[in-house]
């Protein structure tokens, strides 16, 4: 039984023969690493927004200044790409305050914003989703008029209205957003669902006995889950460019919270000047949005269906 013993770990930890590789194919799993490391536009988009997310969440340790401090003595000066002093890399904004450090905060207004409002977003439209899907009937023919009503509301009007009526503030927008922007979730997981609630497996969780809810959590969801990361990476950047539209208005984040779209308002009568103040965080928002829709449109491309084996 002893001698035995070595010959079995030697023959688990033998490496794979590449004659057999070559009969059976790769793994999924290296079909799944082939296809995100060939898949430039998701390892783009994907290390782009771990970057701004890793300054967002260490921005007390790299800003250089005080995003809140006011120096009326330094006031517009000017970036160090156009001349200005490097104590002020991006140079400072019409009270004084440190561009750069504004902007550098400002990416923790965005991401939270986008995260949290696409989280709350994504609970609301994935449980109507996939009761409408699942349950069918009366149950999917509410959800289908209630998705219809919201596509008639015009979000960025409604948004403006509530924000206008309530006041503006990151608890304010984040709820507005998060309550206004379900209803893709709602449309994608009612499909999936569709699709996912008649294979074998679902019919075998209800033919020995699973309850609803059991083959909900476990058969159901996580069949549609790369479905819905996809919807999650779009809503997000949805609802940080929602946010910036009503920060440029007056309506968003209200001053000195540092915001992107706050900072395109307040440069935006010295644009034709200075456009230095509406061009950086103007940039910085349009990166940011573009590596989170890259990175959702790389997931999307990684994980169909037709593209497993």
């Amino acid at each position: 039984m002893s001698a035995a013993m070595p010959r079995a770990t030697a023959t688990a930890a033998a490496p794979r023969d590449p004659l057999l590789e070559e009969i059976t194919g790769p793994t999924p799993g290296q079909m799944l690493r082939r296809r995100i490391f060939g898949h430039q536009g998701f390892l783009i988009g994907t290390i782009t927004l771990l970057v701004l997310l890793a300054i967002a969440l260490v921005a007390p340790l790299i800003a250089p200044h005080d995003p809140y401090a006011q120096d009326l003595m330094s006031r517009m000066e000017r970036p160090v790409f156009m001349g200005g002093d490097w104590d002020h890399v991006l140079g400072t904004d019409h009270l004084g305050r440190d561009y750069l450090s504004r902007l550098i905060y400002g990416a923790r207004v965005s991401l939270l914003i986008g995260g949290v409002a696409a989280l709350i977003s994504g609970l609301i439209g994935t449980a109507m989703g996939v009761a409408a899907g699942y349950f069918g009937g009366r149950v999917d023919m509410v959800v289908t008029f209630l998705i219809n009503v919201r596509l008639a509301m015009p979000v960025t009007l409604v948004a403006l209205a509530v924000v206008a009526v309530l006041g503006g503030s990151l608890e304010v927008v984040i709820g507005v957003l998060g309550l206004l922007l379900w209803d893709r979730f709602a449309v994608v997981m009612r499909a999936s669902t569709l699709q996912v609630r008649g294979r074998e497996y679902v019919a075998a969780a209800r033919a020995i006995g699973c309850s609803t809810p059991r083959i909900l959590l476990t058969e159901i969801l996580p069949n549609i889950l790369n479905a819905l990361i996809v919807v999650v990476t779009l809503e997000m950047a949805h609802a940080i460019l929602l946010e910036a539209a009503l920060s440029f208005l007056g309506l968003g984040v209200q001053p000195p919270t540092p915001s992107w779209g706050l900072m395109v308002s307040e440069g935006k009568n010295m644009m034709l000047f200075e456009p230095w103040l509406v061009l950086i965080p103007g940039a910085v928002l349009f990166v940011l949005v573009l590596a989170i829709n890259l990175m959702g449109d790389g997931l999307r491309d990684v994980t169909a269906p037709e593209n497993r084996s």
